[in-house]
């Protein structure tokens, strides 16, 4: 593994910053826990987005702890303005403080603190913590991934039981061969904790629309690889992360033969 400035990083850097990121996750949902159904001020930015006075407190909370720890590392989060000097570095932090606001602010528990150490184009080490339900999943490269510190793996085999497949509807509508009536699971709100079910095997798969962006995926992608899982493009191609676009198309996440399976019915099918 390399530093930000491209040197080797010896296993002890990593794992002082598997701790640094472990430690500051869980101070960060611990925060966000004691803002939850609490009156916040909130609004509204871009076309549609809702963000209120939690999802700021925990991003503050969130980059002076990381930043100040790790002066050198790049930073990319959804409330903070994007500064592009993280192009440069090989390290970089790339979190969400709340994944999930809307349903945070209507009282939901699907709503995360996500956040993962990228390097150069792919994460190598991820937190994901929904304090709401008390569970916190972590996965460093090569070393599986955990919730609450269990080993999680995702589901085996190819069948496609559509009540255990999460995402956008009419994505998960165009699997259906026969065109029958099928049972959808219900919406999960926070993507990254959508993801994060398939890699603990409560879910077989899941999508991800159009439009998600680095700060949904890259904690949860790496999870759902460390629990022996796939999570790429529709077309199969694998996710960049810390580019100048950090917004990508419709993704999905599976065990690796169901994966295969999913990719190649939308290669075989493609969305208009």
């Amino acid at each position: 593994m390399a530093d930000a400035s491209g040197a080797d990083v010896d296993d002890g850097i990593l794992a002082r910053d598997a701790a640094l990121l472990r430690d500051t996750v869980l101070q960060a949902g611990a925060l966000g826990l004691s803002l939850f159904r609490t009156e916040l001020k909130n609004w509204t930015k871009g076309a549609s987005s809702p963000v209120s006075e939690a999802d700021i407190a925990v991003n503050d909370l969130l980059e002076q702890r990381l930043r100040s720890a790790t002066p050198d590392y790049g930073w990319l989060s959804e409330e903070s303005v994007d500064d592009e000097s993280r192009l440069g570095k090989h390290l970089v932090w790339i979190v969400d403080p709340i994944d999930g606001t809307r349903g945070y602010l209507a009282g939901r528990e699907d709503w995360c603190v996500s956040a993962a150490l990228v390097e150069d184009d792919s994460p190598v080490l991820a937190a994901v913590f929904a304090p709401a339900t008390d569970e916190f999943f972590f996965a460093a490269r090569g070393q599986g991934a955990l919730r609450n510190g269990v080993p999680v793996r995702v589901t085996a085999g190819t069948d496609l039981d559509f009540s255990r497949i999460a995402g956008p509807k009419p994505l998960v509508e165009r699997l259906n061969r026969t065109g029958g009536e099928i049972t959808l699971h219900p919406r999960i709100g926070s993507l990254a904790l959508r993801l994060c079910r398939v890699a603990q095997g409560r879910l077989d798969a899941a999508f991800a629309g159009g439009q998600s962006r680095d700060w949904d995926l890259a904690a949860a992608n790496l999870i759902v690889q460390e629990a022996d899982g796939n999570m790429t493009a529709l077309s199969g191609d694998a996710i960049s992360y810390n580019r100048r676009e950090v917004t990508h198309g419709v993704l999905v996440a599976a065990g690796r033969d169901r994966h295969a399976r999913i990719v190649e019915h939308f290669r075989n099918r493609p969305l208009p």
